[in-house]
């Protein structure tokens, strides 16, 4: 419940002071702040879109449930489903690929200083490259953040043990036997749904560098986002969450109405 919404709101509120002083520092250019404005809205709106279409696409495997038994006679079995959301991995992909890339310019900068002049041509390369403004940066930053969006989700995954779990429930997949099978049918699928769901993140990673592209006319392009591609995600899940939260407190109490378009 919204009780335990409290860590996630204190960072929530983290990224979202920032917004202001971002948007000051944006509409500083008095020659374009109205274009950039409007192309502000436009990207925010139609990437928090895809951001939440992106978060609710599920692909729902058919599950049969055992009947159950009424007096003498067993009732029909039922039929079910199983959601495997298309991204399980969330922002945490971004978070660990951030991280790991941020080592190299670290290590490096001990090294700038070095009498040795390979070395320290070497350092200053690296820093180079991975200062966060090259190209070469955010390609790699792009293909990491896949691959981790493709091991954390298998890491997911294979903490709910669905085989083990649906063959203790007596419920089966149509065509698939239970147990071992299961486990590896579905691990199957959730590896071909996350395909998109992480060439999506890794867009999202990427987004501010994009941004330079989209929108020439100002060096601050990249700052269309207003905030950083995983505090975006990270607003965007809070708001979600406490949104079904809300949802499921007022269905508790009796009201039907949702406030969440699902």
């Amino acid at each position: 419940g919204m009780r335990k919404q409290g860590l996630s709101l204190i960072i929530f509120a983290g990224i979202v002071v920032n917004l202001p002083s971002n948007l000051v520092r944006m509409m500083s250019d008095e020659q374009n702040r109205w274009m950039l404005l409007a192309m502000t809205i436009v990207v925010l709106v139609l990437t928090i879109y895809a951001i939440v279409f992106v978060q609710q696409g599920r692909r729902n495997v058919p599950v049969m449930y055992p009947g159950r038994r009424m007096g003498n006679r067993m009732s029909m079995p039922v039929k079910g489903t199983l959601p495997l959301m298309v991204n399980m991995a969330g922002m945490i992909p971004l978070i660990f690929a951030s991280a790991i890339l941020q080592f190299p310019a670290i290590v490096s900068s001990y090294f700038v200083s070095s009498e040795i002049e390979w070395i320290k041509n070497f350092a200053l390369g690296t820093q180079n490259t991975f200062n966060g403004t090259g190209g070469t940066y955010w390609a790699i930053y792009f293909f990491m953040v896949v691959i981790f969006t493709f091991f954390y989700t298998d890491v997911l995954f294979a903490q709910q043990n669905y085989g083990e779990n649906l063959k203790r429930m007596g419920a089966q997949i149509p065509g698939v036997s239970r147990g071992a099978p299961t486990q590896r049918y579905l691990t199957k699928v959730q590896r071909r749904i996350t395909l998109p769901g992480a060439l999506f993140l890794g867009l999202v990673a990427v987004l501010p560098y994009l941004m330079q592209f989209i929108m020439p006319i100002s060096s601050q392009g990249a700052g269309l986002l207003l905030v950083s591609s995983a505090g975006l995600l990270i607003v965007v899940g809070v708001v979600r969450d406490v949104f079904q939260n809300i949802d499921a407190e007022l269905k508790l109490h009796g009201y039907q109405d949702s406030i969440l378009v699902r």
